[in-house]
């Protein structure tokens, strides 16, 4: 089991911390690097170069190495001459007059990551085999466990996931008031569930509409936080790293970085060889893959697009890259399965006060503007950004908790920029660790780091934010040239750190948990990666409150909707049987794991369901039907934007098939004509203020 109890954390952070002092000194660390990480043969079974200057590490951000480095583009180039000069399954049939749909058994629980052929559930009952008299595939109750048991107060992965009402939410007091659907909150009520809790969650918009899908698609341990010696925190999250990839392994993927360095950069090779040795011993040498220390020609033929001139060296790595939006859709889903309720675009408009405590919240259903109390013995706010916002309802006078700080990315075609793995680099412009990230033909790079004082609900990408980007990718990839018109598009969020002083990278990415003076439990801060053991914390703060609920859960082996495998070949082969072109069947192996049986089963009887959304995307009319049933989808930007990406992955940023999407919509929520035509003129005016030039 992943997860350890708290005093059996610490007991191994401190002698982790205690192997990493022993390696401090020059002769022990310099043997560690040297037989770690020189001697281990690269993919391509080459020898290394070596490095031997040991030293502690120290990673710094924020040391500016280039006084007034004035940001001015020239006309549709951004640069530095200095710089740059240089209904489901039931139906048709295949040939032969034989069925051919993915094999199901509803009545059993997910699989144990790594069973070969278990699948998830279908949406409504048992499917047949696509061979005649072969038997359905089940899925055991537990990792080794026999067949047929279910889960205790749970549904199936298969079972829909529709948005709670407010008939429902009121219905009965809970133990347990979430505020919030971004990933924290999303890990809370999947926590509380687990144990047992009556759990509600409440979203004013869709799930993962703020933060939580404005990240950089992360999941890490924080290199750079080494640099703070936040040992804890990066032990922490290398531990939560581990547990994702096996919960949720077709959301959260290994990836290869690599990390160039160049004689005016301030970190030297040596320094970043020591931070990866710290790296992988508080991984406990459970990476992916093993660092590897590279020279120049090396680091040339990994990335020949690379500028050479004054290249030092560098190294490569593994951290995971994750489909953020999707991660927590698939939280709530795990919290649905287990009991909780979800409400999405129910806003809470007053905390509701029982002898001078919180005892619930007034909502709004801001749809139709229905309103109803809902009440509970703790109340959870777990809104990022709004926290401070949620915390006044409470106490008007409530001190500000959170430093918002504004991180922004963009989207750029992949070949543009020509590199062969994720980059991690270093800004030539102020120092500040930036990634290069691949995304299918894309690319998207990130990000600024800047305080923010306007409105949480109207965050924006800057012409400012921009260039910045631009250009420090243009130092590093000459041949790029990237300009303003080739950014296809950019998101911007806030991470809701915690107030302190220092710059903004070195504001602290722990977080903290406390209680207002009417009882509101408060999460502030924390990082995408550790949502689920910071989530336990929450709970366990809240159970010790109801006086039950307090025996943690199995969270890090409970799998998550579609992540029941991790061998999904027999997936692609039906996909491919369907006649689905390669990328199609990619595409949605990557969404939705095992539960692409629900897709291709709603091919088998509609082919349409199979049909393209969009001639310049992989994805089906399908997934808009699975969204609406299993993935509480009510508008065509939640489609769209956070669950098949149409507006960051296609030039028209999906306007084309809005209407398609809308029509699939309103056939699944009973819509009028009119209100189709009102959510596809939504969509598009969505699209014309978040496309619009940046100010």
């Amino acid at each position: 089991m992943e997860y350890l109890e708290r005093g059996d954390e610490a007991r191994e952070l401190a002698r982790l911390e205690e192997m990493l002092g022993l390696l401090g000194t020059p002769s022990l660390l310099a043997l560690r690097v040297q037989k770690g990480l020189h001697e281990e043969q690269s993919a391509r079974r080459e020898p290394r170069d070596q490095v031997t200057h040991p030293a502690t590490v120290k990673i710094i951000e924020d040391e500016n190495r280039i006084k007034n480095a004035e940001v001015r583009p020239r006309l549709r180039e951004v640069g530095d001459p200095a710089l740059d000069g240089d209904p489901e399954a039931r139906g048709e049939r295949a040939a032969g007059g034989e069925r051919r749909l993915v094999a199901i058994e509803q009545r059993h629980r997910p699989a144990e990551r790594g069973g070969e052929h278990a699948v998830a559930p279908a949406a409504r009952g048992d499917v047949e085999h696509p061979h005649p008299g072969a038997n359905p595939v089940s899925v055991p109750a537990e990792p080794g466990a026999g067949l047929g048991e279910r889960r205790a107060g749970g549904h199936g992965h298969g079972r829909s996931s529709r948005r709670a009402g407010l008939d429902r939410l009121s219905g009965a007091p809970a133990d347990l008031l979430v505020i919030g659907g971004g990933i924290t909150g999303a890990g809370v009520a999947r926590d509380a569930a687990m144990r047992g809790l009556r759990t509600v969650l409440i979203e004013r918009g869709d799930l993962a509409a703020g933060t939580s899908s404005r990240s950089s698609r992360l999941v890490h341990g924080g290199l750079r936080y080494l640099e703070q010696r936040r040992l804890g925190l990066v032990f922490e999250a290398l531990r939560e790293r581990r547990t994702l990839q096996r919960i949720a392994p077709h959301l959260v993927r290994p990836l290869e970085f690599v990390f160039p360095l160049h004689e005016d950069d301030r970190l030297p090779p040596w320094k970043l060889a020591a931070g990866l040795v710290a790296y992988d011993l508080l991984a406990q040498f459970r990476n992916v893959g093993r660092p590897r220390i590279l020279g120049k020609r090396r680091l040339l033929e990994a990335e020949p697009m690379l500028r050479d001139r004054g290249l030092a060296g560098g190294a490569s790595y593994y951290d995971a890259q994750c489909d953020d939006a999707r991660l927590v859709v698939a939280t709530a889903r795990s919290a649905i399965d287990h009991g909780a309720l979800v409400s999405t675009y129910t806003a809470v408009r007053a905390l509701a006060l029982r002898d001078g405590r919180v005892s619930g919240a007034e909502v709004e259903d801001v749809r139709t503007g229905a309103r109803g109390i809902v009440e509970a013995g703790v109340v959870v706010n777990a809104t990022g950004p709004w926290g401070d916002a949620v915390r006044r309802l409470e106490d008007p006078a409530a001190a500000p908790l959170l430093r918002p700080t504004k991180g922004t990315h963009v989207v750029v075609e992949r070949e543009r920029i020509g590199h062969r793995h994720a980059i991690t680099f270093l800004s030539p412009l102020d120092g500040r660790v930036m990634f290069v990230l691949p995304w299918g033909d894309l690319s998207y790079i990130g990000t600024t780091d800047t305080d923010y004082a306007g409105s949480a609900d109207d965050v924006r990408a800057t012409e400012s934010d921009i260039v910045y980007l631009l250009r420090s990718v243009n130092a590093r990839f000459p041949g790029a040239r990237l300009a303003l018109d080739d950014v296809r598009a950019t998101w911007a969020g806030l991470r809701p750190l915690l107030a302190g002083g220092g710059s903004e990278s070195s504001v602290s990415r722990e977080h903290a948990i406390l209680e207002g003076p009417k009882g509101m439990i408060t999460v502030a801060g924390g990082k995408l990666t550790t949502y689920r053991s910071m989530a336990a914390e929450i709970v366990d703060r809240a159970a010790a409150r109801l006086g039950r609920g307090r025996t943690r859960p199995a969270t890090d082996r409970d799998p998550l909707p579609g992540g029941e495998a991790s061998d999904l070949e027999t997936f692609r082969e039906r996909g491919h049987g369907l006649g689905l072109p390669a990328a199609t069947v990619t595409h949605i192996l990557s969404h939705y794991g095992t539960e692409s049986a629900g897709i291709f089963n709603l091919g088998t009887n509609d082919r349409a369901m199979l049909e393209p959304l969009h001639p310049a995307h992989p994805a089906v009319q399908g997934e808009v039907v699975h969204a609406a049933r299993r993935e509480l989808a009510q508008t065509v930007a939640d489609v769209l934007v956070r669950r098949v990406h149409l507006f960051y992955e296609t030039r028209d940023h999906g306007v084309r098939c809005a209407p398609r999407v809308a029509a699939l919509l309103g056939r699944e929520h009973g819509w009028s004509a009119e209100r189709i035509a009102e959510e596809v003129a939504a969509y598009v005016g969505f699209v014309g203020r978040e496309s619009a030039a940046p100010a």
